[in-house]
């Protein structure tokens, strides 16, 4: 018995409009701003101190930076108010790390806790490395999909894996935040995380197909979406009640790390249920595409 009957394909309209022109900013800002790079990828130096005393405002460190001839760097807490973590890209790095720390101790008690300089050639692999990662992860769900579901249902998840980390790179784009290995490894996981709130549609649609022989694809799709509604809501919102506290408690380390998996898992659940949805429509998904399917499954399994 649904608990729910709302019909989800009346705006499907609208929100292909929605997705297009999303995805159309997203891809404007990348090519416009790009993506801020951070020294995973672009190489240079990494210095986190614990100072003696507390300070009041991180402009007092990026003055004493300033002073020593510095004018590219980015100045983060990393725990408390004395813990500071220093990031100076590869093309500041005439004036290594040894020279920051002088500096900075010559004018404040402070501890190294830990220093590191990334080359340019390292940044530039982990950037290659890191994308065809990236295809690579796409390309093996598309074809698990194919062979799980339908051809149908392998194009509706792909464009769904895609609406979701373009909207996830064009939202650190358009607000420049640091794009560095974290955030590479959130977006890896956003892909997990749709793909699997894909597969549970995709599995309700096709067992609702399979059953409503003579119903029309909307109203099977419809009915499909609120048999699992509830249950992709609660998860998504208890994951992101995780992901709220890692964002707030968390510290300036796996922010960008949070802020990326908050935008995939709410992407992710609006794409798995419009994006694949949509799709499945579009590509003229019907009763027939799958029962042929199952047939020849039976046939196979005949002695």
């Amino acid at each position: 018995m649904d608990l729910m009957n709302i019909n989800f394909m009346q705006i499907r309209k609208q929100t292909t409009v929605l997705s297009v022109a999303l995805i159309l900013i997203s891809i404007g800002s990348l090519f416009i701003n790009k993506l801020n790079l951070g020294l995973d990828f672009t190489g240079g130096t990494l210095i986190e101190v614990r100072l003696e005393k507390e300070i009041s405002s991180l402009e007092e460190i990026r003055v004493l930076l300033r002073e020593s001839d510095l004018s590219d760097f980015q100045v983060n807490y990393f725990g408390s108010n004395r813990d500071v973590s220093i990031k100076i890209p590869g093309g500041e790095n005439t004036l290594n790390g040894n020279d920051v720390i002088s500096s900075l101790s010559s004018k404040a008690s402070l501890e190294v806790r830990r220093q590191e300089f990334l080359g340019p050639q390292v940044g530039s692999e982990l950037r290659d490395q890191g994308g065809l990662g990236l295809l690579a992860a796409l390309a093996v769900m598309m074809v698990y999909i194919m062979f799980r579901f339908q051809y149908k249902f392998a194009l509706g998840a792909l464009l769904a894996l895609i609406h979701d980390v373009i909207i996830v790179l064009g939202f650190f784009s358009i607000f420049a935040l640091d794009f560095d290995l974290t955030v590479l490894a959130a977006i890896l996981a956003v892909i997990g995380y749709s793909l699997n709130d894909t597969i549970v549609v995709s599995d309700r649609v096709r067992e609702n197909f399979r059953k409503k022989r003579r119903a029309e694809p909307d109203s099977v799709i419809n009915r499909s979406l609120n048999q699992m509604i509830g249950r992709t809501l609660i998860t998504s919102l208890t994951t992101l009640l995780v992901l709220i506290a890692l964002l707030v408690f968390g510290g300036e380390t796996i922010k960008n790390f949070s802020i990326a998996l908050i935008i995939g898992v709410i992407s992710g659940t609006y794409s798995s249920i419009y994006i694949v949805c949509n799709s499945l429509l579009g590509l003229g998904i019907r009763s027939e595409d799958l029962i042929i399917q199952k047939a020849e499954a039976l046939d196979d399994g005949m002695p």
